[in-house]
């Protein structure tokens, strides 16, 4: 199965925290799960644990999902970004940023899991 993934779920939401958080425990791929409620706090903590994967919300204080997401992807090409938002005309916008994937939180859990395991299928 090779090395477990070190993941990165950024939202101001504690609870969205959360719930991405025991969807994400249950992949037998991932390893560790660190969180981040802003996109300056995602910055900081891409750069100390490198991620192989960020879960990026798009409306955050400080710094939003979408901004974060092109400092990331400019910084780090390495690390996958999806971008997760309730709000489906961020996704033209996300995917600009430099997003690999762009779910919306509507999507059933085993979408997000699918898009998940393409992207990180050369992992």
């Amino acid at each position: 199965m090779g090395e477990l993934l070190r993941i990165l779920i950024v939202d101001d939401q504690p609870r969205a925290r959360q719930s991405a958080r025991a969807l994400l425990s249950t992949w037998q791929r991932v390893g560790t799960i660190h969180e981040a409620g802003n996109g300056r706090e995602a910055m900081r903590l891409v750069e100390e644990f490198r991620p192989h994967l960020v879960l990026m919300d798009v409306r955050m204080p400080e710094m939003d999902g979408l901004e974060a997401t092109r400092q990331i992807r400019a910084r780090w090409p390495e690390v996958k970004v999806v971008v997760l938002s309730v709000y489906v005309e961020n996704q033209g916008e996300a995917l600009a940023a430099g997003a690999d994937a762009f779910v919306s939180k509507g999507e059933a859990s085993d979408a997000l899991l699918g898009v998940l395991a393409a992207i990180l299928e050369k992992h």
